[in-house]
């Protein structure tokens, strides 16, 4: 096994484009659950059932799905390639999930998941903070 240092980007960008999307997904789904857990973490709540019910309605195919729409107009062309190779990638979405929320949610995973291993985290940050604060229009 390869090891990674979670602290910094191990991997140039070129090298993180050479997983399959998928492989970037499965990384961009648990980045993407810390990011909304810490969020709500850091808000002040305590309750941890609470904790849990609100990353559920946050962390699930149908609302990354809206988050990747609702950020979709501010990603560089590159980023659009990779959500598009993530969307396509061939998955079985679970039975409760609509096919096309779940294949939207994947190629926002698989740009998290990029990002993450090839420590942009700047624009990783800032895409998160745009998701969690409800899109571009509370950048505004």
């Amino acid at each position: 096994m390869q090891a990674f240092s979670l602290s910094s980007g191990s991997l140039s960008k070129k090298e993180a484009l050479q997983y399959n999307p998928l492989q970037l997904a499965y990384v961009g789904d648990t980045v993407y659950d810390l990011f909304v857990r810490t969020s709500l973490v850091s808000s002040g709540k305590k309750n941890v059932n609470q904790l849990h019910k609100e990353a559920s309605s946050i962390v699930n195919c149908a609302a990354q799905s809206r988050a990747l729409h609702a950020i979709e107009g501010l990603l560089s062309q590159d980023e659009k390639d990779l959500v598009r190779r993530g969307r396509n990638a061939h998955s079985r979405p679970p039975r409760n999930a609509d096919p096309a929320d779940y294949a939207r949610s994947t190629g926002l995973e698989a740009l998290i998941g990029c990002l993450y291993l090839s420590g942009e985290r700047e624009r990783l940050d800032e895409i998160m903070r745009l998701i969690l604060e409800g899109g571009p229009a509370c950048d505004a």
